[in-house]
């Protein structure tokens, strides 16, 4: 690190459980944010400020008026650009130092790929069970670790999907695929700041399994009610007759300590 490195990472670099070598880590290490919206902006904000070293941005869609009151990575004059080039602006007014690359088109399974596995975390900031469960699928093929987060009206949801451990969940684990219509923010509704407490929670999660500090949410959901304001944990485990994860082959866990 140099010595304006130094200056901005200064109170992370305080904290004895990052240090200096956990900073490093995170210099070196690619995170790709899917979904660039209510959860995605945070996500993407806090990893550039934090000192995440290249961010992959993915969303296909365009910033619109109605997404201004909770998607805080665009602006008024951002109005039409695409969301991913929109947060990779905002990320890097925040850092400089961050690599940006944009991916701004829809693309299949297949050829989303490659940006998994060439990612250290993918954090799951989308709003639909497609997407969720083809990121899910990949993230286990590469032995991806899978940052997965949810809001809707005053809830939201957390947790983190680790194939590289043996005794982890996926999200396949914890929905089904015959699920009925899913509940979207445009039908349903969404208070802005909720979106805000679960993606800054995603972000933090995934700074973890980045630095390799602290315990991450692998097999537990963290569930969030904003009208009580109250937080709880249950406890998930892996389903053995999953048809994604039953018979993966789980990586090491030294991937971490390459990151």
């Amino acid at each position: 690190m140099n010595d304006q490195q130094l200056l901005r990472y200064s109170r992370q670099l305080m904290l004895p459980q990052l240090d200096y070598a956990g900073q490093e880590r995170l210099l070196r290490s690619r995170a790709l944010i899917v979904g660039l919206g209510g959860l995605g902006s945070p996500v993407a904000m806090y990893l550039a400020a934090a000192g995440v070293g290249t961010l992959m941005l993915a969303d296909y869609d365009s910033v619109d008026l109605s997404n201004l009151q909770r998607q805080i990575a665009h602006t008024t004059a951002t109005i039409g650009q695409s969301k991913a080039i929109s947060a990779g602006a905002a990320v890097q007014s925040i850092n400089p130092d961050v690599e940006v690359e944009c991916i701004d088109e829809l693309l299949s399974p297949g050829e989303f790929k490659p940006y998994v596995e060439k990612a250290d975390v993918v954090i799951d900031c989308t709003d639909n069970f497609v997407a969720r469960f083809a990121l899910n699928s990949l993230c286990m093929e590469t032995g991806t670790p899978l940052v997965s987060g949810a809001a809707i009206r005053f809830e939201g949801q957390v947790t983190v999907f680790d194939p590289r451990r043996e005794d982890s969940p996926c999200y396949r684990c914890l929905y089904p695929d015959d699920l009925e219509e899913e509940e979207t923010c445009s039908r349903n509704g969404i208070l802005a700041p909720v979106v805000g407490m679960i993606g800054t929670t995603q972000a933090t999660e995934a700074i973890k399994l980045l630095a390799g500090i602290g315990t991450p949410l692998c097999g537990r959901l963290l569930l969030l009610d904003a009208l009580r304001m109250e937080w709880r944990s249950i406890r998930l485990k892996r389903d053995p007759a999953c048809p994604v994860c039953a018979r993966r082959n789980t990586l090491p866990q030294s991937r971490a300590a390459s990151i």
